[in-house]
């Protein structure tokens, strides 16, 4: 279970990677999508931050198992709540990646915990 966490996590992790960067450097065309779902501007590097922070747990989370359930949980968290946001603006085919994200964080969640 492991070694199937490492691959999972590592994946997920590097999309939270160049997603929460191209967050936190606020790439006007990321800024105005999420604009249009409702999402202040203001909130946009911060929720960045949560996504590279989140991906940091998880590498780390090869090593300290806690850290790795923890990051995998809140990631989880993190993109229901972006589907929530999608379905509230009325964008529900825009959260079918976000839907496959939520998933693949249950997996890491799950593979993490297995492989305690």
């Amino acid at each position: 279970m492991f070694i199937a966490y490492i691959v999972v996590s590592s994946l997920l992790a590097l999309v939270c990677l160049a997603s929460g960067t191209a967050k936190v450097t606020r790439q006007q065309a990321l800024v105005e999508q999420m604009g249009g779902l409702g999402v202040a501007a203001k909130h946009v590097p911060v929720l960045g931050a949560l996504l590279i922070l989140g991906a940091i747990g998880l590498i780390v989370g090869n090593w300290v198992g806690a850290l790795g359930v923890a990051a995998a949980g809140a990631l989880a968290l993190y993109f229901i709540g972006a589907i929530i946001t999608h379905l509230r603006a009325g964008d529900a085919k825009g959260s079918v990646p976000t839907v496959a994200l939520a998933l693949v964080s249950v997996v890491a969640l799950v593979l993490r915990v297995l492989s305690l």
